[in-house]
């Protein structure tokens, strides 16, 4: 009997921690029959306040609240499988991913199923809103319950095309699902792509033009949400028109006019988050007293042991690669080398690999463009606000990671104490935005379209309005008062854009250029159909340096495009419910 009561009791507990009713049945015992504390009725639930705070559980989820794996950052999924980056660090640091760096994915992987589920959080988050909404109380409005919809909407659509780009088709759960109505019998057997278009749509129809916070999403975030999404089915002439529409007449959701920060430096400064620039963005706070409101994803992703004189203190993880840092090499007329010649002896980007801190150096005096020194720390080039990076010293171990240090989403000196947060085991938790979508992508994504269209002379301009902003010299990275390195960056000429194949080779080596390290080139390269040799050729550049970590690893076609669905999933609900991916 004791055993019981024991049993019982622990039951209990669980259960009010929950937020759960736990019912006993034995006799004589109904004192355990304890109704949860802090229970919230629905009634409270259903009111607008109520509505709105699990809309905003449901844009929380973004940054993976804890679970960096979920998170839109996609610093693994898109980045570090797209040879931006690699995971760096000690070999057996969250060795987790190291399977992923070397598409030897598995699908008892604990990442994998930390993304999966962490995506299907947002999405169980969006469906508890929309059956809310259908419960709402008189004082919600009808437009209230529209703009609540379009929003809930619009984030389920992402977390589904998360999904969708990451396991391709997985199971389908809207708001009318729950656990014992058939729930658990949902197959993978429908595309997510429709499901996902018809969110999107309703959101751009539906979201406001402005809001009352900056971080919500509106009509034009839907707009451009929906091209992007389109684009990754190739469905370009959808695409275009939005997309147009976007840039001619967008405006971000505080009622600024889109357009590019005139420094590329500014994009990345949390002093100036919710900019012109910022079409989506996952809205980070600090010093609220809590950092899974700061930007908790990034916290691994700074140069190591920098001690105060640098940010983070740790871990030296998404370290940028050989490849990435010599693809910012230019010509004599600062054009990059499309070719894939920037890899060669001569024109390779000189690195400090093998030397240490205290022997001399003498950083690459070549053409170079100027987004290398916003995106990439390397050993002698001013390193934001901070001083002059080291080299080896901020580096944790360069045979594994090689020499170079994440730039991009990191904090300055400058914010030390109001826009960063030192509650917690490092300093590195911030209050800097991270961007989902940002107007130089929507240009870039709109000359994409543009190209596959025929409209060559459009693309151009999109692709230059984007090089313009980087030869801005006024947002050049400085040393005593001079450019920190010989910057040549130039416009495309006709000539480069006189056929669909030159045109495609400048725009998508633009987006390489552009968007480094912002999650976007491994779903750019499975669109385009060129993962396999692009990553194997990154591979085969990459392991010239670091062997142990990138030797013998290789991408199949065929089968990492996609990730395998996690067997915790498949265990669960059974071979006949869930299907793998095919090659796992």
């Amino acid at each position: 009997m004791m055993k019981s009561i024991t049993f019982k009791s622990a039951a209990i507990i669980a259960s009010v921690a929950a937020g759960l009713t736990f019912v006993g049945v034995s006799c004589n015992d109904d004192f355990l029959n304890i109704q949860p504390t802090g229970q919230i009725s629905e009634s409270q639930l259903t009111s607008k306040a109520g509505i709105e705070g699990a809309l905003i559980a449901t844009y929380s989820t973004l940054n993976g609240r804890a679970n960096r794996m979920a998170s839109a950052t996609n610093w693994v999924w898109g980045s570090i499988r797209g040879g931006d980056a690699n995971k760096g660090t000690d070999p057996g640091d969250f060795s987790d991913i190291n399977p992923i760096q070397r598409y030897e994915y598995i699908p008892t992987q604990g990442v994998i199923r930390d993304s999966y589920r962490g995506n299907y959080e947002g999405i169980a988050r969006a469906n508890r809103v929309l059956s809310l909404l259908a419960k709402a109380a008189p004082e919600v409005t009808a437009t209230d319950k529209k703009r609540i919809e379009a929003e809930a909407r619009f984030l389920r659509a992402h977390y589904y095309f998360q999904l969708a780009r990451n396991f391709g088709q997985t199971p389908i759960v809207t708001e009318t699902d729950d656990y014992g109505t058939g729930i658990e019998e949902i197959k993978n057997d429908k595309p997510l792509y429709p499901f996902i278009e018809a969110d999107m749509k309703f959101a751009f129809d539906n979201l406001p033009e402005t809001q009352g916070a900056a971080g919500r999403a509106n009509k034009w975030a839907a707009g451009a949400y929906l091209g992007k999404i389109y684009l990754q089915q190739k469905k370009y002439n959808e695409a275009l028109p939005l997309l147009t529409n976007v840039i001619n007449n967008g405006r971000t959701t505080n009622g600024k006019k889109y357009g590019l920060v005139p420094r590329y430096a500014d994009i990345f400064k949390a002093s100036n988050d919710n900019n012109e620039e910022s079409v989506f963005a996952i809205q980070n706070a600090a010093n609220t007293g809590s950092v899974n409101n700061a930007f908790p994803d990034f916290d691994l992703n700074y140069p190591y042991n920098t001690g105060p004189n640098g940010p983070g203190n740790c871990c030296g993880f998404f370290q940028p690669s050989f490849e990435l840092v010599n693809s910012f090499r230019t010509d004599a007329t600062g054009l990059p080398l499309l070719d894939g010649s920037y890899n060669n002896t001569a024109n390779a980007v000189k690195n400090d690999m093998g030397v240490t801190s205290k022997d001399a150096f003498t950083p690459d005096q070549g053409n170079l463009d100027p987004r290398l020194d916003h995106s990439v720390g390397r050993r002698g080039i001013q390193y934001l606000d901070w001083q002059p990076h080291p080299g080896a010293d901020w580096i944790r171990n360069q045979p594994n990671g090689g020499p170079y240090s994440p730039k991009k989403y990191t904090y300055y000196k400058s914010d030390r104490g109001s826009l960063q947060d030192n509650s917690s085991w490092t300093p590195g938790y911030t209050a800097l935005n991270y961007t989902i979508i940002r107007f130089a992508d929507v240009l870039l994504m709109a000359a994409e379209a543009e190209i596959e269209v025929g409209s060559l002379d459009k693309a151009r301009e999109y692709v230059n309005q984007v090089r313009r902003r980087a030869a801005n010299p006024a947002g050049y990275v400085t040393q005593n008062g001079q450019p920190a390195a010989k910057y040549v960056i130039d416009e495309y000429p006709a000539a480069r854009f006189d056929s669909k194949d030159k045109a495609r080779a400048a725009l998508r080596f633009e987006r390489k250029l552009e968007l480094s390290g912002e999650g976007h080139r491994f779903y750019d390269l499975v669109r385009w159909g060129v993962a396999e040799p692009v990553l194997n050729a990154y591979i085969a550049n990459e392991a010239k340096f670091l062997p142990t970590t990138l030797g013998g690893s290789k991408f199949v076609a065929g089968k990492h495009e996609l990730l395998p669905l996690p067997q915790d999933e498949i265990d669960l609900l059974g071979n006949d419910v869930i299907k793998q991916n095919p090659g796992y």
